[in-house]
């Protein structure tokens, strides 16, 4: 049956207008005007109609440690988040560094609540020593490489990979391949647990030190002037960070970034509670930080925000804090978490939510908008001025690591619909 959206304001790369959306029964958007009449009419008057969310990074768990989530719970809280298309990150066990485990996601994904798409590894088990079959994984579909959890330490093996990556271009459907950095310099972070500073001090725990990001980062700006590859990096957390990202933009080189809502709306003053939930990989870091991720996100020097949702298990964070596994959830509360702390107008927190995480992971041609006859029907419609309370029990996760529980918070996904079809109805998942 066609569905029509009616009465809704329809923002996306274009602009925002008074625009009924027709979408026929093969799941495409047939028609953009007003007056529009269909088999199925949903009004959303008030509400925003956008391009569905992209996440970036998101850590589905399966194959490995379904005890923590599965790809259908996963993709469930995605779409409860506004999400039409993950990438799902390598860190599953296996890794994901053949075009195996790659067909493996993928088949446990089908009729999932949004699209999966698979990153793959740098290196063969991610372990920084010997590069994955990266012109075989580029046939079979991949866009995003990277070790997530790990950085490549290694100087020769990462300009190896990207050097390697830019004679991979003409195999990419959507564009060629991108290399994406965990940035963290182990000589230096290992054995911290928190971000090294004050807080660390005062609380007599080990620390992670910013520079041990921004050295990674330092490297492989200089690895891209070398190479002329591709690069983004993954959740970038400090002011220096930032810093040397925006002057390798201003130099023309071809890199992007993302960050993450726990990055800009949390601090390292939270691990006084010594609650494991704020344990995360990069660390909480300092007012500056959260202050100069929001000014990255603003001005464009960060291109996305992308969740990092990492579920573990209750029995995995409730360890002492240096013991527990680093991570949170993300999927379900990045658009409030964005709307309420960022102080962006709503279509800047959409380009950073939707279509320009869709252009970084080669989902473009069917996420991201625009919203425009003939375009796949991946639409998320949202209120950005409802307020509500975040609830760890109402998510969809097998999880329960969010710090967010309790919060009152302003903007809220009502809708999502993957393909032509509601997923999501009045906050509902509906399968």
């Amino acid at each position: 049956m066609s569905l029509v959206l009616t009465n809704g304001t329809v923002v996306d790369q274009s602009g925002p207008r008074q625009l009924d959306i027709e979408i026929n029964d093969q799941g495409v958007v047939a028609s953009l005007g007003t007056g529009l009449r269909g088999d199925v009419e949903l009004d959303v008057a008030g509400l925003v109609v956008a391009p569905g969310f992209v996440d970036l990074h998101t850590h589905l768990r399966e194959p490995g440690n379904e005890e923590a989530e599965t790809i259908e719970t996963a993709t469930r809280g995605a779409a409860l988040g506004g999400f039409t298309a993950v990438v799902a990150m390598p860190n599953t066990t296996p890794a994901v560094d053949s075009p195996a485990v790659v067909q493996q996601v993928r088949d446990l994904a089908r009729g999932a609540l949004c699209e999966v798409a698979v990153a793959a590894a740098i290196t063969v088990d991610r372990a920084g020593q010997t590069l994955a079959p990266m012109a075989e994984l580029v046939r079979h579909g991949v866009r995003l490489f990277t070790d997530d959890g790990r950085g490549v330490q290694d100087d020769k093996v990462m300009r190896t990979a990207l050097e390697y990556s830019t004679g991979l271009n003409h195999l990419g459907a959507n564009g060629g391949p991108i290399v994406a950095q965990h940035c963290d310099l182990e000589s230096l972070s290992a054995g911290g647990v928190m971000h090294e500073g004050a807080w660390s001090s005062v609380l007599g725990m080990p620390g992670q030190s910013a520079e041990a990001e921004e050295l990674m980062i330092m490297r492989d700006i200089a690895l891209v002037r070398l190479t002329g590859a591709r690069m983004h990096f993954q959740h970038v957390s400090a002011a220096g960070s930032v810093a040397m990202i925006s002057a390798a933009k201003e130099a023309g080189l071809d890199i992007t970034a993302e960050a993450t809502p726990h990055h800009f709306t949390l601090t390292d003053a939270e691990c006084a509670s010594f609650d494991s939930v704020y344990r995360v990989h990069p660390p909480l870091r300092t007012d500056a930080d959260v202050a100069a991720v929001k000014q990255g996100l603003a001005d464009g020097t960060i291109d996305a925000i992308a969740t990092d949702h990492a579920p573990h298990t209750n029995h995995e964070k409730d360890r002492a804090f240096g013991d527990a596994p680093p991570g949170m959830l993300g999927l379900e509360t990045a658009f409030a978490l964005a709307v309420t702390e960022l102080g962006l107008p709503i279509d800047k927190i959409l380009a950073l939510l939707s279509w320009q995480p869709a252009a970084i992971a080669g989902l473009a041609d069917r996420h991201g908008g625009p919203i425009a006859a003939g375009r796949p029907a991946n639409l998320v419609v949202v209120d950005p001025g409802e307020s509500w309370t975040i609830s760890r029990q109402a998510m969809a996760s097998r999880s329960t690591n969010t710090p967010y529980d309790g919060r009152s918070v302003t903007g809220r996904v009502r809708h999502t619909i993957l393909n032509g079809e509601i997923v999501v109805r009045d906050t509902l998942a509906q399968r």
